[in-house]
Protein backbone atom coordinates (compact mmCIF):
# COMPACT_ATOMS: atom_id res chain seq x y z
CA UNK A 1 0.00 0.00 0.00
CA UNK A 2 3.02 2.47 0.33
CA UNK A 3 3.34 2.75 -3.13
CA UNK A 4 -0.36 3.15 -3.87
CA UNK A 5 -1.47 2.99 -7.66
CA UNK A 6 -4.83 1.83 -6.82
CA UNK A 7 -7.84 4.07 -7.42
CA UNK A 8 -8.36 5.61 -3.12
CA UNK A 9 -11.98 6.51 -4.02
CA UNK A 10 -12.87 2.33 -4.20
CA UNK A 11 -14.51 0.90 -1.53
CA UNK A 12 -12.81 -1.72 -2.02
CA UNK A 13 -9.66 0.29 -1.17
CA UNK A 14 -11.27 1.85 1.70
CA UNK A 15 -12.32 -1.41 3.33
CA UNK A 16 -8.41 -3.08 3.14
CA UNK A 17 -7.71 0.29 4.60
CA UNK A 18 -10.07 0.19 7.19
CA UNK A 19 -8.88 -3.87 8.10
CA UNK A 20 -4.86 -2.09 8.42
CA UNK A 21 -5.88 0.13 11.09
CA UNK A 22 -8.42 -1.84 12.82
CA UNK A 23 -8.17 -2.49 16.67
CA UNK A 24 -5.00 -0.17 17.08
CA UNK A 25 -4.72 3.31 19.16
CA UNK A 26 -5.16 6.32 17.37
CA UNK A 27 -1.88 7.49 17.18
CA UNK A 28 -1.05 3.83 15.82
CA UNK A 29 -3.58 4.60 13.27
CA UNK A 30 -2.12 7.53 12.30
CA UNK A 31 1.29 6.54 12.08
CA UNK A 32 0.18 3.68 9.69
CA UNK A 33 -1.70 6.09 7.64
CA UNK A 34 1.32 7.97 7.46
CA UNK A 35 3.42 5.19 6.58
CA UNK A 36 0.61 4.69 3.61
CA UNK A 37 0.73 7.91 2.19
CA UNK A 38 4.16 9.40 3.25
CA UNK A 39 4.21 13.33 2.54
CA UNK A 40 0.15 13.15 1.37
CA UNK A 41 -1.33 13.36 4.22
CA UNK A 42 -2.19 16.33 6.68
CA UNK A 43 -4.72 17.53 9.47
CA UNK A 44 -6.80 20.45 9.27
CA UNK A 45 -7.18 22.07 13.23
CA UNK A 46 -9.52 25.21 13.71
CA UNK A 47 -8.04 24.69 17.85
CA UNK A 48 -11.23 23.24 18.92
CA UNK A 49 -10.70 20.66 22.00
CA UNK A 50 -11.03 17.78 19.63
CA UNK A 51 -8.66 19.29 17.53
CA UNK A 52 -6.22 19.97 20.53
CA UNK A 53 -6.19 16.16 20.89
CA UNK A 54 -5.35 15.40 17.74
CA UNK A 55 -2.43 18.21 17.50
CA UNK A 56 -1.34 15.98 20.42
CA UNK A 57 -1.25 12.56 19.41
CA UNK A 58 0.70 13.53 16.14
CA UNK A 59 3.08 16.02 17.23
CA UNK A 60 3.69 14.07 21.02
CA UNK A 61 4.20 11.06 18.62
CA UNK A 62 6.27 13.06 15.95
CA UNK A 63 4.38 11.55 13.31
CA UNK A 64 5.38 13.23 9.99
CA UNK A 65 1.20 14.46 9.17
CA UNK A 66 1.31 18.10 8.05
CA UNK A 67 -0.66 20.18 10.75
CA UNK A 68 -2.61 23.33 8.77
CA UNK A 69 -5.26 26.19 9.52
CA UNK A 70 -7.30 28.47 7.73
CA UNK A 71 -6.76 31.83 9.26
CA UNK A 72 -10.34 33.71 7.89
CA UNK A 73 -9.17 37.28 9.25
CA UNK A 74 -11.57 36.66 11.94
CA UNK A 75 -11.03 34.76 14.13
CA UNK A 76 -10.94 35.39 18.16
CA UNK A 77 -8.14 36.81 20.05
CA UNK A 78 -8.26 33.61 22.18
CA UNK A 79 -7.97 31.14 19.00
CA UNK A 80 -4.99 33.11 18.17
CA UNK A 81 -3.53 32.91 21.31
CA UNK A 82 -3.96 29.30 21.63
CA UNK A 83 -2.61 28.67 18.20
CA UNK A 84 0.77 30.75 19.87
CA UNK A 85 0.44 28.37 22.95
CA UNK A 86 0.53 25.42 20.67
CA UNK A 87 3.45 26.12 18.50
CA UNK A 88 5.36 26.56 21.52
CA UNK A 89 4.38 24.31 23.45
CA UNK A 90 5.07 21.57 20.62
CA UNK A 91 8.20 23.65 19.20
CA UNK A 92 6.02 22.95 15.96
CA UNK A 93 5.11 25.51 13.21
CA UNK A 94 1.18 25.35 11.90
CA UNK A 95 0.88 26.22 8.68
CA UNK A 96 -1.50 28.71 7.94
CA UNK A 97 -3.91 29.39 4.62
CA UNK A 98 -5.50 32.65 4.44
CA UNK A 99 -8.57 33.73 2.04
CA UNK A 100 -7.68 35.28 -1.70
CA UNK A 101 -6.96 38.80 -1.05
CA UNK A 102 -8.74 40.02 -4.77
CA UNK A 103 -11.62 37.64 -4.02
CA UNK A 104 -12.47 38.65 -0.36
CA UNK A 105 -12.10 42.28 -1.24
CA UNK A 106 -14.42 42.35 -3.84
CA UNK A 107 -16.88 40.96 -1.66
CA UNK A 108 -16.72 43.34 1.09
CA UNK A 109 -16.74 46.19 -1.31
CA UNK A 110 -19.83 44.88 -2.77
CA UNK A 111 -21.57 43.44 0.58
CA UNK A 112 -20.02 45.58 3.32
CA UNK A 113 -18.29 43.41 6.17
CA UNK A 114 -20.69 41.88 7.94
CA UNK A 115 -23.60 41.14 5.14
CA UNK A 116 -23.62 37.48 6.24
CA UNK A 117 -26.11 38.80 8.87
CA UNK A 118 -28.43 39.65 6.34
CA UNK A 119 -28.69 36.37 4.08
CA UNK A 120 -28.02 32.40 4.29
CA UNK A 121 -26.43 33.16 0.75
CA UNK A 122 -23.79 35.88 1.46
CA UNK A 123 -23.02 33.79 4.69
CA UNK A 124 -22.12 30.54 2.72
CA UNK A 125 -20.54 32.95 0.30
CA UNK A 126 -18.52 34.90 3.21
CA UNK A 127 -17.29 30.93 4.18
CA UNK A 128 -16.54 30.06 1.11
CA UNK A 129 -14.13 32.82 0.50
CA UNK A 130 -12.60 32.62 3.99
CA UNK A 131 -12.69 28.77 4.26
CA UNK A 132 -13.33 26.84 1.71
CA UNK A 133 -11.25 28.05 -1.44
CA UNK A 134 -8.14 28.52 1.25
CA UNK A 135 -8.68 24.59 2.10
CA UNK A 136 -8.90 23.63 -1.44
CA UNK A 137 -5.33 24.75 -1.88
CA UNK A 138 -4.52 23.21 1.31
CA UNK A 139 -5.82 19.59 0.42
CA UNK A 140 -3.97 19.67 -3.24
CA UNK A 141 -2.17 17.06 -3.78
CA UNK A 142 -2.78 15.10 -0.43
CA UNK A 143 -4.24 11.99 -0.56
CA UNK A 144 -5.65 11.41 2.90
CA UNK A 145 -7.09 14.54 5.38
CA UNK A 146 -7.35 14.11 8.99
CA UNK A 147 -10.03 16.13 10.68
CA UNK A 148 -11.51 16.88 14.05
CA UNK A 149 -15.65 15.73 13.20
CA UNK A 150 -17.44 13.68 15.97
CA UNK A 151 -20.90 12.04 15.59
CA UNK A 152 -21.95 14.33 18.81
CA UNK A 153 -21.47 17.59 16.77
CA UNK A 154 -24.95 17.09 14.85
CA UNK A 155 -27.38 14.86 13.48
CA UNK A 156 -25.45 14.74 10.01
CA UNK A 157 -22.18 14.20 11.45
CA UNK A 158 -23.61 10.48 13.05
CA UNK A 159 -23.75 9.54 9.57
CA UNK A 160 -20.17 9.88 8.45
CA UNK A 161 -18.18 6.75 8.52
CA UNK A 162 -14.65 7.28 10.83
CA UNK A 163 -12.74 6.79 7.35
CA UNK A 164 -14.39 7.81 4.34
CA UNK A 165 -13.97 8.66 0.51
CA UNK A 166 -15.03 12.70 -0.10
CA UNK A 167 -15.87 13.08 -3.51
CA UNK A 168 -15.73 16.63 -2.99
CA UNK A 169 -11.83 17.18 -2.61
CA UNK A 170 -11.60 13.62 -4.05
CA UNK A 171 -9.41 11.91 -1.07
CA UNK A 172 -9.58 10.29 1.99
CA UNK A 173 -11.33 11.58 4.75
CA UNK A 174 -10.04 10.31 8.87
CA UNK A 175 -11.93 10.97 11.33
CA UNK A 176 -9.96 9.90 14.31
CA UNK A 177 -12.22 10.76 17.49
CA UNK A 178 -15.25 10.02 15.55
CA UNK A 179 -16.76 8.03 18.01
CA UNK A 180 -15.21 9.54 21.06
CA UNK A 181 -17.45 11.18 23.52
CA UNK A 182 -16.56 14.85 24.56
CA UNK A 183 -16.11 13.80 28.92
CA UNK A 184 -13.02 11.24 27.35
CA UNK A 185 -11.59 14.33 25.31
CA UNK A 186 -11.60 16.65 27.88
CA UNK A 187 -10.29 13.83 30.71
CA UNK A 188 -7.31 13.70 27.91
CA UNK A 189 -6.54 17.52 27.65
CA UNK A 190 -6.31 17.94 31.38
CA UNK A 191 -4.41 14.62 31.54
CA UNK A 192 -1.09 16.10 29.28
CA UNK A 193 -1.90 19.50 30.22
CA UNK A 194 -2.38 20.25 26.18
CA UNK A 195 -3.17 24.03 25.15
CA UNK A 196 -6.79 24.66 24.82
CA UNK A 197 -9.04 27.55 23.94
CA UNK A 198 -9.88 29.33 27.22
CA UNK A 199 -13.20 30.25 25.51
CA UNK A 200 -14.41 26.65 25.64
CA UNK A 201 -14.46 27.19 29.79
CA UNK A 202 -17.20 30.07 28.74
CA UNK A 203 -19.37 27.48 26.91
CA UNK A 204 -18.16 28.00 23.33
CA UNK A 205 -17.92 24.11 22.59
CA UNK A 206 -17.56 24.75 18.36
CA UNK A 207 -15.63 27.72 17.85
CA UNK A 208 -15.59 29.36 14.49
CA UNK A 209 -15.05 32.91 13.56
CA UNK A 210 -15.73 35.81 15.97
CA UNK A 211 -18.46 37.15 14.49
CA UNK A 212 -20.41 34.09 13.69
CA UNK A 213 -19.92 32.19 16.95
CA UNK A 214 -21.53 32.74 20.34
CA UNK A 215 -21.41 30.16 23.91
CA UNK A 216 -23.93 27.63 23.93
CA UNK A 217 -26.26 27.90 26.31
CA UNK A 218 -27.95 24.44 28.63
CA UNK A 219 -29.82 22.12 26.58
CA UNK A 220 -28.57 23.53 23.21
CA UNK A 221 -27.19 21.21 20.62
CA UNK A 222 -23.57 21.24 20.03
CA UNK A 223 -23.18 23.33 17.51
CA UNK A 224 -25.99 25.90 18.23
CA UNK A 225 -23.79 28.57 18.93
CA UNK A 226 -22.43 28.57 15.44
CA UNK A 227 -24.87 31.40 12.87
CA UNK A 228 -27.51 31.13 15.57
CA UNK A 229 -28.99 33.78 13.62
CA UNK A 230 -30.20 31.51 11.04
CA UNK A 231 -33.23 29.01 10.67
CA UNK A 232 -32.41 26.52 12.74
CA UNK A 233 -33.53 23.90 10.21
CA UNK A 234 -30.41 25.06 8.15
CA UNK A 235 -27.28 23.01 8.64
CA UNK A 236 -25.04 24.35 10.79
CA UNK A 237 -22.21 24.13 8.09
CA UNK A 238 -19.59 26.50 6.52
CA UNK A 239 -19.29 24.33 3.74
CA UNK A 240 -16.04 22.32 4.77
CA UNK A 241 -17.81 19.27 5.07
CA UNK A 242 -20.41 19.38 2.74
CA UNK A 243 -21.00 16.86 -0.28
CA UNK A 244 -20.91 19.99 -3.15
Amino acid sequence: MKNMKWKVSSQECLSDLSKEIKSTSVEDKLRTLSNFFPGKIVFSTSFNIEDQLISHFILSNKIPIKIFTLDTGRLFEETYKVWKDTNKFYGYSISAYSPNQDSLEKFLSENGPNSFYDNVKNRVKCCFLRKVEPLKRALKGNFVWVTGLRAEHSVERKKLNYLEWDSKYHLIKYHPLYDWKLESIEKMVKKYKIPYNPLYDKGFLSIGCSPCTRSVKFGESYRSGRWWWEDDTIKKECGLHTKK
